[in-house]
């Protein structure tokens, strides 16, 4: 079972799951990523027409009307989609970043901000003040000490504080971390079976 799975509308619970593993496979990412950034996006209704009332974000991961016709489509057409079918342009928005989805705060921020990805934490958001002010005004949440500017150490901050402690193991693990001991564990094998055959 997938965090927050029990949030998804029992009438296609089961094939929604199914594909967003899938996508998340084809992604390179841990699934329960995807289903933690849906969830908080969509504010937890895993809803394909779920608007933002201000800004007119749409869907699952909140498409910017913008970012929905770079795409080619708009969100209008988003709303129209069924859930399972919205996840093809989720995998969509997020292909170009795959080799930037490192760790689950990776896949939010290219969902929230991308230019943040790969930044220190003390980068803050926003090319000017006024910019800065408002993605503060309107994200109080990462604004904790309202200074009028969100960092991304805040923002990764607010969004692994949402994680219930028993989740929290999988979205602390780093996707090249775990790769690296991989081949770090083939090498070892290697070298002993390399002392075994010279040994005999």
């Amino acid at each position: 079972m997938l965090i927050y799975e029990e949030n998804i509308p029992s009438s296609y619970r089961t094939a929604f799951v199914a594909k967003l593993k899938q996508i998340s496979k084809e992604l390179g990412i841990n699934p329960n990523w995807l289903m933690a950034v849906i969830n908080w996006e969509s504010a937890k209704s895993f809803s394909p027409s779920i608007k933002n009332p201000y800004t007119d974000a749409t869907g699952l991961i909140q498409f910017m009307p913008n970012t929905a016709i770079d795409l080619g489509t708009t969100i209008e057409q988003l709303a129209q989609m069924s859930a399972i079918e919205q996840l093809d342009w989720v995998k969509k928005y997020y292909a170009p970043y795959k080799s930037k989805l490192k760790r689950y705060t990776d896949l939010y921020l290219t969902t929230f901000y991308p230019a943040a990805v790969g930044k220190p934490s003390n980068y803050i958001l926003g090319s000017s003040q006024y910019w800065q002010k408002k993605i503060a005004e309107q994200n109080p949440a990462f604004d904790p000490n309202k200074d009028q500017k969100v960092t991304k150490g805040e923002i990764e901050e607010s969004m692994l504080s949402k994680i219930p402690d028993l989740w929290k193991g999988e979205f602390l693990k780093n996707t090249l971390s775990i790769g690296l001991i991989g081949v770090s564990l083939l090498a070892g094998v290697a070298l002993l079976s390399y002392k075994l055959i010279n040994q005999s």
